[in-house]
């Protein structure tokens, strides 16, 4: 993983497994499943390593959000809304910014590092992975909450959730 000297994965998740239904709403987020989709992939990452929560309170915890077309359903519903001269809902000012929802993940789970979003110029994995790299190398994060989240017209959205950290800080 980049220059990141033993930093490792400690938990993956994907969003859906076997025996997934509809995703969970989450209060504040309406329209979209990207929000409910980024909750419930962190939250079943999250709890494959630390149980129930929070994780401990000595561990900084960074999250790093990477998606290349953001809240896809919420953009078009803003964009048809303004075609159409209708009034945006004030929700929809919230839950357009991606990093809301990582903000959301951070509070419930006690995350005590930086929030980071990226839409990826290269392979999605590996640019957030390197932002992951720089995080835990630079001394701002002992691990990184790194999930990747696409919405595409026609298919499901689907996200990966993966811990990666236990490097030695310098």
């Amino acid at each position: 993983m980049g220059g990141a000297e033993g930093v490792r994965e400690l938990a993956r998740a994907c969003w859906p497994e076997a025996g997934d239904g509809d995703v969970p709403g989450v209060p504040g987020f309406v329209h979209s499943v990207f929000a409910p989709v980024v909750v419930a992939v962190a939250e079943r990452c999250l709890r494959r390593r630390y149980g129930t929560g929070p994780v401990p309170a000595g561990t900084r915890t960074a999250f790093v959000l990477v998606s290349a077309s953001g809240d896809r359903a919420s953009a078009e519903h803003v964009r048809a809304t303004v075609e159409a001269g209708g009034r945006v809902g004030p929700l929809f000012f919230y839950q357009s910014v991606p990093n809301s929802v990582a903000g959301h993940v951070a509070a419930r789970w006690g995350l005590r590092g930086p929030v980071v979003c990226l839409s990826p110029t290269g392979d999605p994995y590996a640019d957030g992975a390197a932002e992951a790299a720089l995080l835990c190398d630079d001394g701002d994060a002992d691990e990184v909450l790194l999930v990747l989240i696409e919405q595409a017209p026609d298919t499901s959205t689907e996200a990966v959730a993966v811990l990666l950290g236990g490097g030695a800080r310098p």
